[in-house]
């Protein structure tokens, strides 16, 4: 699964990264947790490029009475997200990049959970793949833009941490995800399939990144070297 990541990366890197018209503005963050705001890359038609918006983690399908259910739909099963009524609607027609500098597991060691970040080996920002939907809102909640990060089977690089991990795009595959004109759902189905192994590595961080709360680069040093 993926339930905490992180995106440091300088916004001209990350706009270079990933063609936007325009340089993204974004702060810094280390501890991006669900239901927070993050930045998401989707199609822009208008302006026949593509654009960085912010979006709440948690997808809210648009019939859904209430924005509760964006807690059980922090990610979506890639095996399965074109069939369950919660996502196959945005798996067709909203899918979107969902950018990151690495993303946090927890390995479990008896009754501990020790914390890992999980990056690219050459350093490089992640690019996952996500769906976004717009919520109209209801007499006490505003109208939200809500995303959801797609997870597949764990690679040989996660192991020890746990069995899913995000679905992470190739740069070559960043048109062909974005793209839902195309209606070939089987050459969709293929880009979501788990890293190569050796993509990964995984170095220990602070306890601290547990708590939503805690934020900055202290995160990522261990508590043991205290």
């Amino acid at each position: 699964m993926c339930g905490r990541y992180a995106l440091t990366v300088e916004p001209a890197v990350l706009s270079a990264l990933l063609a936007l018209r325009d340089v993204a503005e974004f702060e810094p963050r280390w501890n991006l947790a669900p239901s927070q705001s993050a930045p998401v890359v989707t199609r822009d038609d208008a302006r026949e490029g593509r654009a960085l918006r912010s979006m709440r983690w948690g997808l809210v399908p648009s019939w859904s009475k209430d924005s509760k259910i964006g807690y059980r739909t922090i990610n979506a099963r890639s095996e399965t997200a074109a069939t369950k009524p919660a996502f196959r609607s945005a798996y067709r027609e909203r899918r979107c990049l969902v950018p990151a500098s690495w993303f946090y597991e927890w390995r479990k060691d008896g009754k501990e959970k020790t914390p890992f970040k999980i990056q690219r080996i050459d350093g490089a920002p992640l690019v996952m793949a996500g769906l976004f939907e717009s919520w109209r809102g209801n007499a006490t909640e505003a109208p939200r833009t809500t995303f959801t990060v797609l997870t597949t089977s764990a690679n040989e690089d996660m192991e020890g941490l746990h069995d899913r991990m995000p679905c992470l795009l190739n740069r070559e595959d960043h048109d062909r995800w974005l793209d839902v004109e195309h209606d070939d759902m089987d050459a969709v189905a293929a880009l979501l399939r788990p890293a190569p192994a050796g993509t990964l590595e995984h170095h220990r961080v602070s306890q601290r990144v547990g708590n939503v709360r805690n934020e900055g680069p202290d995160l990522l040093t261990p508590d043991t070297l205290f």
